[in-house]
């Protein structure tokens, strides 16, 4: 009797739980599957898990070096123009479910910070609509990863090492994975109930003493049916409320860009003053990307203790327990948060030696760990 391998048989379990529990799929639902040819099993298993459901599926590959083809090849009319594929797509589709992989995780090193800021500006009506659509009920998401070499070579495992590391943090190790993050959610429901009742909040860690305004904003609980895996808990705080400094502790890696010891300065919600030891150029282009690219657009805790260590992939690190992260650039509408952007950009800092965070002045959040 032949056995399927161990990889096989956590892509259909992965796709199972990304159709069936992360975005629900149910009949006739338009369903647009995105991701790189080279995660094409993990594709076709979710292809077939939609078909299952009684929606209608869509893969939209990416190829091997195709990002960097656009940009060392698009003319300046090409970069400012809007892909009409994509819009029809986003305009159309009940729902996306994409795979965040590359073949090559430097693909873009050396394309020009200002060819990509200026590629992010053009997609800014299709970045609106999507969201738009999503906080009205009309488009569900849901994103996830292929284990691939790249990945593991990344994260400085084999990739055997490397698909455990990915499937466990999923809960594929578990009989019923969906049990598991149902339990998890209503954790995750009571804390967020806790926070939505709050005003401010106050970070303090290492280089760090960061408050801002959470008042009337809405704690989203991050279990499984955005992103997979997940665990976290986020908001996006009131635009013009941040001050103070953050220093991040992980380099922060943005379209292929690594960026190493950020530092940021608020004054009333905007970046006044910014540092990196690598990559400063990239940083400040990207902060300057455009009018709310400058503000935070969502602040956010990890609960995902099965995750420990950085992989250099965010999908993983920004879920890590003991740690929380600031992105700068575009909220999630669903937080009641407003500010705009065409950039969403996660930075991540280690909470597990000192750091703490108060809401309205109680300490609920220290060394790593909720104390509630």
């Amino acid at each position: 009797m032949k056995v399927k391998p161990i990889a096989d048989y956590y892509s259909k379990k992965l796709a199972e739980l990304l159709v069936n529990y992360s975005v629900s799929v149910g009949a006739g639902e338009k369903v647009v599957i995105e991701g790189t040819s080279s995660a094409s099993d993990l594709l076709l298993e979710i292809y077939k898990e939609v078909l299952k459901a009684g929606g209608l599926p869509h893969i939209s590959p990416t190829l091997p070096e195709q990002d960097y083809a656009y940009y060392a090849n698009a003319s300046e009319k090409q970069l400012d123009a809007e892909d009409p594929i994509e819009a029809f797509m986003v305009e159309n589709a009940d729902i996306f479910i994409a795979l965040f992989n590359r073949d090559n995780v430097k693909e873009l090193s050396n394309i020009s910070p200002d060819a990509i800021a200026r590629r992010r500006r053009a997609k800014k009506r299709i970045t609106e609509m999507f969201n738009k659509r999503e906080s009205e009920g009309l488009l569900r998401w849901v994103g996830s990863i292929f284990p691939s070499n790249n990945l593991a070579q990344e994260a400085s495992m084999s990739l055997e090492e490397y698909r455990k590391f990915a499937y466990h943090a999923c809960l594929l190790n578990y009989d019923d994975p969906v049990s598991k993050w149902k339990c998890i959610s209503k954790e995750q429901e009571k804390l967020c109930n806790w926070l939505n009742n709050k005003e401010t909040l106050h970070f303090v860690g290492k280089d760090t003493d960061l408050t801002m305004s959470c008042k009337k904003r809405k704690w989203i609980n991050c279990d499984g049916k955005l992103n997979m895996p997940d665990g976290e808990v986020f908001t996006g705080p009131v635009e013009d409320s941040a001050n103070g400094t953050i220093r991040f502790s992980y380099p922060a890696i943005y379209m292929g860009n690594e960026v190493e010891n950020i530092q940021l300065t608020f004054k009333d919600g905007v970046i006044s003053d910014f540092s990196a030891s690598k990559g400063e150029k990239f940083l400040k282009a990207m902060i300057n990307t455009d009018e709310g690219s400058n503000h935070i657009g969502e602040i956010a805790i990890g609960t995902n203790y099965g995750i420990t260590k950085f992989t250099k992939a965010i999908l993983f690190d920004e879920k890590m327990g003991g740690t929380m992260h600031l992105a700068i650039g575009d909220s999630f509408p669903a937080t009641n948060a407003t500010n705009r952007s065409t950039i969403h950009w996660d930075m991540l800092k280690d909470m597990k030696s000192g750091g703490r965070v108060y809401a309205d002045g109680e300490l609920f959040y220290e060394n790593g760990k909720f104390i509630i």
